[in-house]
């Protein structure tokens, strides 16, 4: 009988001792996003609006697709922001000017401001009509080296939605002498280089293109 006690005792005592050696795992929560399970429900904290006007610089790795081309060109303009005015009165995600919103038939910039799908929108119609009226430049010049830079389909209409298409020409023309630059100091040079190389095939030239 004492042998059966002693067995026992000895068994109780050592879990016992192995028990006071873990402690409860607690989750570490997130300042910006939790789950509270304290409350009937799922209750989530997200960020605030103002959290949201900036934009992360993990950007997610989307290549030379036409989306990649979206996406680094929108960052450069105004960090991807479609409510961003900048000091020379540009507006929205790809900084459109006054003019060209009337070029493309928009006219209420406030209308334009509060629509990401509108100024998206604007931003493809812009791209047909560069395009278009820079055809032949693109068919001339596309995989030739000027200045330095290998000249691209998505290069020349990035540097247009810079500085114009006409400005593109010059650039072209000159042999890239004439190397222009934005009110920022920002050149074309720069545009055909950063943004070269991505797939802007399905953009179909129209020096008509409107936003509807």
């Amino acid at each position: 009988m004492s042998k059966k006690w002693y067995f026992y005792s000895c068994i109780a005592l050592i879990v016992a001792i192995i028990s006071s050696g873990f402690k409860p795992f607690e989750i570490e929560k997130m300042s910006w996003f939790y789950v509270d399970h304290a409350v009937e429900g799922l209750n989530y904290t997200v960020p605030t609006q103002e959290e949201l006007q900036y934009v992360s610089l993990n950007i997610p790795q989307t290549g030379k697709t036409f989306t990649g081309f979206k996406q680094a060109l929108s960052f450069k303009e105004s960090q991807g922001r479609y409510n961003l005015v900048n000091t020379l009165g540009y507006m929205g995600k790809y900084q459109f000017g006054v003019g060209t919103l009337r070029t493309l038939g928009i006219t209420d910039s406030a209308a334009f401001m509060n629509s990401p799908h509108l100024q998206e929108k604007a931003f493809k119609a812009l791209l047909a009509i560069n395009k278009h009226v820079l055809k032949n430049e693109i068919e001339k010049y596309k995989g030739k080296t000027i200045n330095g830079v290998k000249i691209t389909e998505s290069g020349l209409l990035a540097a247009a939605h810079l500085g114009g298409s006409g400005s593109v020409k010059k650039f072209l023309k000159s042999n890239g002498k004439r190397a222009l630059k934005d009110g920022y100091g920002t050149s074309l040079k720069s545009y055909i280089k950063q943004f070269g190389g991505y797939d802007t095939s399905h953009i179909v030239a129209n020096g008509k293109a409107k936003v509807k």
